[in-house]
């Protein structure tokens, strides 16, 4: 075997011990019984540790010298991450890894409830811990990497964009919505206010209409679960993926849509090139790729005026009621309403960008040690009051809302606005590319645009970076332009 050959199979080797916590992780989330919780922290963290040891061993760095991919342009690249993941692995040691994992693991556990019970003085120790972890891998990966520490952080999510690109991007759609919100308001204010279903909405029918819209989208069943979690998500591997969602028996519109949104995720999933399955190379190209998938299915198909006129009748059918409830235009009102409000994963999306813009600042003031964990839960309030004009009455709806700081995910939200702009640049390249695509939506029919993306992002696999991914698909890198002007033609006429 060649150097190039054996990093290959050891690289599919640590990817496989990553799809077993993979599954892990999604089975504390949906199936786990609260008592499991302090083992399956320790499970995570061997696993973290077996692909950690792999990954930093003194082979690794032998190869990676001696390797030669030649001229394959996959190869290549497949050989360059390989090296960027040997410099991030290398720079943290073992014990700081492990520590992590045990320490998200314990503070995630403790975090559902202090969610549920409104109580920040609960969890705020063990967020301390992980925030105190987090820094100490940002020390450790800055000077490996060249960056600064919370770019690092960055890095490992959204590979090729820091804080400098996103900060600006952020500044202008502040500028955008400061004047875009106030006059979508009045121009909905002007229209007839929607008529909201009356339910209850069974959660068992409100899953079987997932699961068939799921499928309808393109995700097989022979390849996927649907099942509930706290918090919903897309997880497990590219053969066997696991979403899932929460059901509110009040309004179904939750469960349905976030359902729609993970399986955007699902689907690039399952078109990754699986030539470099297990490779760094067919990976997905970051979680701002990843966000732009579930966007342009959630946001950019689900919500359109096209795939409501079908959609409407599969509701009434599945739920009863009045059918006028049902109709497209009510349903657009209903689901593409601008209002102010406290919880991230329910904002519309004009003001969702508000959201992670409070997270960004939030989370580089505590990567810097320029906020105290016990000062979280002001600080979060001054945010939101200064961007939405709103204060959350409590910290459930504050700053305990997400998973994603007390599973040690800091770094991320950025990745969120990304791929929302991504998505609105993708989708009018698709719609330029692609005829009938806006017909097949009134069909309920996606695959025109699932098969356009599988040639555009899914099966490119992590070869390009995120511009350049957007450059070939849409002959531009990100242009938040696009976001803007889809946000105009949908609020602002």
């Amino acid at each position: 075997m060649t150097a190039y050959d054996r990093l290959t199979a050891r690289f599919a080797r640590i990817a496989t011990i990553n799809e077993a916590a993979s599954m892990l992780s999604w089975d504390a989330a949906a199936m786990m019984p609260s008592g499991g919780g302090a083992a399956r922290g320790d499970q995570l963290a061997v696993l973290a540790g077996l692909a950690h040891g792999l990954l930093t061993e003194p082979a690794t760095a032998d190869d990676l010298a001696a390797a030669y991919a030649g001229e394959d342009a996959w190869q290549h690249a497949n050989l360059a991450l390989m090296r960027h993941a040997h410099t991030r692995a290398t720079a943290v040691p073992a014990d700081l890894v492990e520590a992590q994992v045990r320490a998200n693991s314990a503070c995630e556990k403790i975090w559902r409830e202090a969610r549920r019970n409104a109580d920040f003085a609960a969890v705020a120790p063990h967020l301390a811990e992980v925030v105190s972890l987090v820094r100490q891998q940002a020390q450790a990966l800055a000077p490996a990497l060249g960056l600064s520490e919370y770019d690092a952080l960055m890095d490992g999510y959204q590979r090729g964009i820091g804080a400098a690109d996103v900060a600006p991007v952020f500044a202008a759609y502040g500028q955008f919505l400061h004047t875009a919100l106030p006059l979508a308001e009045a121009i909905q204010s002007a229209k007839p206010a929607p008529r909201r279903p009356q339910g209850p909405f069974p959660a068992a029918a409100q899953e079987a209409l997932c699961r068939a819209l799921s499928e309808a989208a393109g995700l097989e069943p022979t390849h996927s679960r649907l099942d509930r979690s706290t918090h919903p998500f897309c997880g497990g591997t590219a053969t066997d993926v696991r979403i899932t969602t929460r059901y509110n028996e009040d309004d179904f519109s939750q469960s349905l849509m976030g359902v729609m949104h993970e399986t955007g995720h699902a689907l690039y999933e399952r078109g990754l090139p699986v030539a470099y399955a297990r490779q760094p190379v067919g990976e997905a190209a970051g979680m701002g790729a990843h966000e732009s998938q579930s966007l342009i299915v959630e946001m950019q198909a689900c919500r359109s005026d096209a795939y409501l006129s079908w959609l409407g009748p599969k509701l009434l059918a599945a739920f009863g009621g009045d059918a006028t409830d049902y109709a497209a235009e009510n349903l657009g009102r209903l689901w593409r309403r601008v209002e102010r409000g406290f919880i991230r994963v329910d904002a519309d999306e004009m003001t969702y960008p508000a959201h992670v813009i409070l997270r960004f600042r939030l989370e580089q003031a505590l990567v810097a040690g320029d906020l105290a964990v016990s000062g979280l839960p002001g600080a979060w309030n001054d945010g939101l009051r200064d961007l939405l004009g709103i204060v959350p009455p409590d910290d459930a709806r504050g700053c305990l809302q997400d998973i994603h700081w007390y599973d040690g995910a800091i770094g991320y939200f950025p990745s969120y606005t990304l791929g929302a702009m991504a998505a609105a640049q993708l989708m009018a390249a698709a719609r330029r590319d692609v005829a009938g695509l806006d017909a097949g939506l009134a069909q309920g029919d996606l695959s025109p645009l699932i098969g356009w993306l599988r040639v555009k992002v899914h099966g490119q696999g992590s070869l390009l970076g995120f511009n350049d991914l957007l450059r070939a698909a849409t002959g531009k890198p990100l242009d938040p332009a696009d976001f803007e002007a889809h946000l105009t033609a949908r609020y602002l006429v």
